[in-house]
This record gives structure tokens, sequence and C-alpha cells, in this order.
């Protein structure tokens, strides 16, 4: 037995639309078609084959840091996110260098999640 994959990261969100078009519009991800499931949500693909599920109608509070529970999204070219997410008006963290030498922007969407874009630019 073993675990072949991270199949999607879910998140609860208040507001679909909001979230939809923050993920869709400020991290540029392609949304995927969704089952008619019998509550709000939307669904986006993460890479090559993960994806991203959000699920309508969050009602408790989001406990979220860079530093607590985020997930990581692997980015190239860190200055232009950096440009884009300033033109976007995104709340974020501007690109730091990690101790092992890789960049990072810390980015939080509409319901308080943090998400992490990481640049792998270290030789080591």
């Amino acid at each position: 037995m073993n675990i072949r994959a991270l199949d999607h990261v879910a998140l609860h969100v208040a507001d679909v639309a909001r979230s939809t078009a923050f993920y869709a519009n400020v991290l540029l991800l392609q949304q995927l078609p969704r089952p008619a499931f019998d509550f709000p949500g939307a669904w986006f693909r993460l890479g090559t084959c993960q994806e991203l599920h959000l699920l309508g109608h969050r009602q408790e509070p989001v406990f979220s840091s860079p530093r607590g529970t985020h997930f990581a999204l692997e980015i190239e070219n860190i200055d232009a996110w950096a440009a884009h997410l300033q033109a976007q008006k995104a709340t974020f963290r501007p690109p730091k260098a990690r101790p092992d030498g890789n960049l990072q922007i810390f980015v939080i969407d509409p319901d308080g999640h943090w998400v992490e874009l990481v640049a792998y630019t270290a030789t080591s």
C-alpha cells in the first residue's frame, strides 16, 4: 500500500463568487467543471493534476498564517508575480529569500487563507 499523490486541497469559503474571482484573477488558476453537489463551490487546477476545491458556506473562523496552516504553489519569475499581485491590489508579503535560498511570497485570500508562492532558484 502506498499513497500515489496529493489529489486536492479543500478550503471552506464564505462567498464562493468572491473566492472564485480571487483564485481565477489573482492566482491565475484554471477553473474546472464541478459535479452538481448540493452545496456551492468551485474547483481549480493546481499544477498538472492536483486540484483546489472551494466549499461554500464557511461559518467557522479561518486559522491560517505563513508559519502555520497554508499551502504552497511552485511558481516561476517571482518578480513578475509580485508585480501582478501589486496590480491586482492583493494583500501579500513581498518576495523574501528563505534560509535555503529559494524565494517566496505569501498572499492572503478573501477568507484569510494564506497561500505561499515559491520560486525554486537555489541550486543546492
